[in-house]
This record gives C-alpha cells, sequence and structure tokens, in this order.
C-alpha cells in the first residue's frame, strides 16, 4: 500500500519535472522568436542592428529568468514542501 509521504513525495517530483520541462520549452521558444525577429529588424535597417542587439541581450535575460524561477520553485516543491508530514 501506497502511504500519503510516498504519494506526495511522487507527486511533486512529477511537478517539479513538468514545471521545468515546460519552463525551458517556453524559454527556447521566447529566445527562438526574439533571436529571429532581431535578425528581421537587423536585415530591413541595418543602421539600427546594434540597438536591436543590446534590445535583444536584455529580452533574452528576461526571458531565461523563467526556467531559473521554475527551479528554485521546483526545489521547493521536493525538498520543502509544506505539506509534508
Amino acid at each position: 500500500m501506497i502511504t500519503g509521504a510516498a504519494l506526495l513525495n511522487g507527486l511533486s517530483a512529477i511537478a517539479a519535472g513538468l514545471m521545468l520541462g515546460l519552463g525551458a520549452l517556453g524559454a527556447g521558444i521566447g529566445d527562438g522568436l526574439v533571436s529571429s525577429k532581431t535578425v528581421e529588424g537587423t536585415a530591413r535597417q541595418p543602421e539600427a542592428g546594434g540597438r536591436l542587439l543590446t534590445l535583444m541581450f536584455i529580452s533574452v535575460g528576461i526571458i531565461e529568468a523563467l526556467p531559473v524561477i521554475a527551479l528554485g520553485i521546483a526545489l521547493l516543491l521536493i525538498f520543502a514542501n509544506p505539506l509534508k508530514p
């Protein structure tokens, strides 16, 4: 028979895995969209390339914060779950 603690540990691990996977997927899609639009904007207006590159780096940094936040919440779910007995 599965105890309540074992079930909670298993569900926490599944939730953490889903959170990390979906967070990485979302960040990858976002990075690809930002990069493609930067290349497109530079191709259309080459003199704005430097400014677009700066904005791209800021945007990618903000987008990449999502998986880091997801990692923190996943670690909280696994190791410091307040529902664990």
